[in-house]
């Protein structure tokens, strides 16, 4: 296959700027994309346009998009030599365009699972003349202006089409696409999650066991984690307590200590659940100063129960054992390390996470 960006170009260019649409659990395996294509072009310098979704006219919204945990990754993994990270109000995002097309990128990519025809569109607005690749969806009867939007594209990302098609990781769809883009092939083996934690988060997280009175020299460490965006997603809270307690009684986690992750805004919520239903040892977290809080206290677990987030992509990341509570809409976002990772879906493709009954995870657990 010819890659769609010309060797020529590849050689003579200096930067190529990628747009994503990104969340924690695409950057986990996004990036090893973005780590095999600087090894493979280190002259070339990779920018980043990070597009928030949510981008809105509603000022008081915007110092929670500002300080969105994903910044702090992705300008902390030393793979990007620029990072556009205020898209977040309408004012800013046409800054970010202005100080983008300023750059004059002769090759701009957009890696874009939802609105394609949107970012084709903003690619082509940043140079006129640049290559500008992207993917795209099929156009349809009702939205026949899409087909005007993806004709600004010189070259599209084609859908995976690998041997394992329907039973494949969205870790292999990323691969394929830098497979795509200039013939960097990204072995299984180097598809794995990672994530760099600086010691004195570390060190933080340790900090934080200690004065809530944990001691995991006496017992295990486990996270659990009930909420998702979506409520379709989520396991309620009180299947949370139900668990711990029935936990307890068992003599492997009889001394265990629980973490709740939940929101800041939870937080309060969640250790008065804590209090009131009797769970000792049970402390609600948030990582409410930067990303590596939560990574650093991951790495402090033994076991980790979450709900369908990045949270068990970042299990995989910090080598924890992780039990998934999913849905069936999308296997393909399923934990990464199989080995180390045990997957709990719903009986019906229309059910919710919340179908998932405590009997089942314990079951999981044991």
């Amino acid at each position: 296959m010819t890659p769609l960006i010309p060797a020529e170009l590849l050689a003579k260019s200096e930067k190529i700027l990628f747009i994503a649409h990104l969340a924690l659990g695409d950057f986990t395996y996004l990036q090893n994309g973005f780590r095999a294509f600087a090894a493979a072009h280190p002259h070339i310098e990779i920018h980043l346009w990070i597009d928030e979704v949510r981008r809105t006219a509603d000022a008081t919204q915007w110092e929670g998009l500002r300080k969105y945990s994903l910044y702090d990754w992705v300008e902390h993994s030393g793979l990007f030599a620029k990072v556009y990270r205020q898209t977040y109000s309408p004012a800013l995002y046409e800054e970010s365009v202005r100080e983008a097309q300023a750059e004059h990128y002769p090759i701009i990519v957009s890696l874009a699972h939802v609105r394609p025809q949107q970012y084709a569109e903003l690619a082509r607005r940043l140079n006129p003349q640049g290559l500008v690749i992207g993917t795209r969806k099929r156009v349809k009867l009702i939205r026949p202006w899409h087909y005007f939007s993806y004709r600004k594209l010189d070259a599209i990302l084609a859908p995976y089409a690998g041997p394992d098609v329907g039973e494949h990781h969205v870790s292999s769809v990323y691969a394929d696409w830098f497979q795509q883009l200039s013939g960097i092939d990204i072995p299984v083996a180097d598809r794995y999650p990672f994530v760099h934690i600086p010691e004195a988060s570390l060190h933080q997280a340790r900090e934080q066991l200690a004065s809530w009175g944990f001691d995991t020299r006496k017992g295990p460490l486990v996270l659990l984690n009930p909420f998702a965006k979506s409520h379709k997603r989520s396991w309620p809270l009180e299947r949370i307590a139900e668990l711990i307690t029935r936990m307890q009684q068992q003599a492997k986690w009889a001394d265990a200590c629980f973490l709740i992750n939940a929101m800041p805004q939870e937080l309060a919520k969640v250790n008065a659940m804590a209090q009131a239903r009797g769970l000792q040892r049970t402390h609600a977290f948030s990582a409410v100063d930067n990303f590596f809080q939560l990574p650093a206290m991951l790495a402090q677990c033994d076991l980790i129960i979450s709900v369908e987030t990045s949270i068990m992509h970042l299990a995989n990341a910090v080598h924890v054992p992780v039990i998934a509570l999913m849905r069936k809409k999308n296997p393909e976002w399923a934990p990464f390390d199989s080995a180390n990772s045990t997957v709990i879906t719903v009986a019906r493709r229309s059910d919710w996470v919340k179908a998932i009954p405590v009997d089942q995870v314990l079951h999981a657990i044991a």
